[in-house]
């Protein structure tokens, strides 16, 4: 019952959200089709748009819409067969392994990933239970150690110093409405207006140089650019902590870039290098996985 309550209010306000905020409503409008669980058959509930609001009609024949949906579609249900499914098919033919996982964890991957719901780390890149500590937040972005603690980069501490994982990922990808968001962000505007603006203006640095460089562009084209820009600057955040800096410099700790293509099922990669002569580092060494 208490998720069943969490998902209709979760509609609430994605709902309240295409019409009171435009920052929610670019993020909104990357959405790619939601797919009805179980079955083959879909329904398209929130398709990408550019003028949502015109295409929905009014609120409350869009709220009705989802209660219909909810009321014809049994999502507890499916889920309770997923998991006996998991547990039939995959835990018990594993036991032993899965019984060891309960002790204890020894990743060797630290994955930080994008919160969307279509690029899921552990499917689109073959992980295992146990192979990899990940977190997830609005466009895959990671802060730099001078602006505070935030719930990824206390991850990663964990993940390096205690779980002593030897490769961090910083893994981003197309159509990302967090990034979407940030380059519809007014640059005149000193305060953004929502939690989402705050913090994709972290990525900042990646939209202004984007803008520079491709200001003929289309603003679709833009938001492509700044997507690969935005991980690459996260990659190079990373090096600001010294725990982090440290095992990359001895070798212990290597770190690299994807960018994952939702339309072509692609991923460029990039490396973190160093240059031992002057103690710098770079991005390089790309690489197109298709």
């Amino acid at each position: 019952m208490a998720l069943t309550l969490c998902g209709r209010a979760r509609r609430f306000v994605s709902a309240t959200s295409v019409y009171s905020n435009g920052c929610l409503q670019r993020l909104q409008q990357t959405g790619s089709n939601r797919f009805q669980l179980g079955e083959a058959k879909a329904i398209r509930l929130l398709p990408r748009r550019t003028n949502m609001v015109q295409e929905l009609g009014s609120r409350e024949d869009f709220l009705q819409e989802n209660r219909d949906t909810e009321t014809s579609y049994d999502f507890l249900g499916e889920m309770r067969q997923r998991f006996l499914r998991f547990k039939r098919q995959k835990y018990l033919p594993q036991i032993e392994k899965f019984q060891a996982l309960a002790v204890a964890q020894s990743p060797k991957v630290m994955v930080i990933g994008c919160a969307d719901s279509r690029v899921c780390p552990s499917y689109v890149l073959g992980f295992q239970p146990g192979e990899a500590f990940t977190i997830r937040n609005v466009a895959n972005l990671i802060t730099p150690i001078q602006n505070g603690p935030t719930e990824t980069n206390s991850a990663l501490e964990f993940a390096v110093t205690t779980l002593q994982v030897e490769n961090i990922i910083v893994m981003g990808h197309s159509n990302c409405g967090g990034i979407a968001a940030l380059m519809n962000h007014q640059n005149h505007l000193e305060q953004p207006s929502s939690l989402v603006e705050r913090w994709v203006m972290n990525g900042k640095a990646a939209k202004l140089r984007t803008q520079e460089a491709s200001s003929h562009l289309s603003f679709d084209e833009q938001c492509r650019n700044c997507e690969k820009e935005s991980i690459k600057d996260s990659v190079m955040n990373l090096i600001t902590y010294p725990w982090i800096r440290d095992r990359v410099k001895s070798g212990e700790v290597k770190i690299h870039g994807c960018y994952y293509n939702l339309s072509d099922c692609s991923l460029e990669k990039w490396r973190l290098s160093s240059d031992k002569n002057s103690n710098e580092f770079y991005v390089s060494d790309k690489e197109i996985w298709n």
